[in-house]
């Protein structure tokens, strides 16, 4: 009972801190671009929206990072697996063998092709954002 105590202790200070850290970034974080752009307040838009494209860029590329490390993972997973079953079965290429080098590749196979359609989606998400702002900035020129 104590540890439970302690533990949702520990989560409400940190969703705290969390929401605190999210608070200071978004008043501090873009008062410098209203601040630039008081005077004229397409200046301050056009500003956003350049920091807006390349957070989009820098973020699409931290995900497809993620998304490349999650493949790895999930590949030597299924690499490993199959290394157990083969351990266990002496290597003499039986039935269990030969059907966990099968489940291996075929989990090796789809992590690609999910890898590939994640990365595809993650950049029509991003080219969507960046129209999005353009469209945004020739409305108001």
């Amino acid at each position: 009972m104590n540890l439970q105590f302690l533990t949702s202790r520990v989560v409400k200070i940190g969703r705290f801190l969390a929401i605190a850290m999210f608070c200071l970034f978004a008043t501090f974080g873009f008062s410098n671009n209203i601040a630039m752009g008081a005077n004229n307040p397409t200046l301050a838009i056009f500003g956003m929206g350049d920091d807006a494209k390349e957070k989009a860029s820098e973020d699409a590329q931290n995900t497809k990072g993620f998304i490349d490390d999650v493949k790895n993972q999930v590949q030597r997973t299924a690499s490993n697996n199959a290394d157990r079953v083969e351990d266990v079965t002496d290597g003499s290429g039986n039935f269990l063998e030969r059907k966990a080098n099968r489940d291996a590749a075929t989990i090796q196979k789809r992590a690609q092709e999910d890898a590939a359609r994640t990365k595809n989606a993650v950049d029509a998400t991003k080219n969507a954002a960046k129209g999005a702002i353009n469209d945004i900035k020739d409305t108001l020129d």
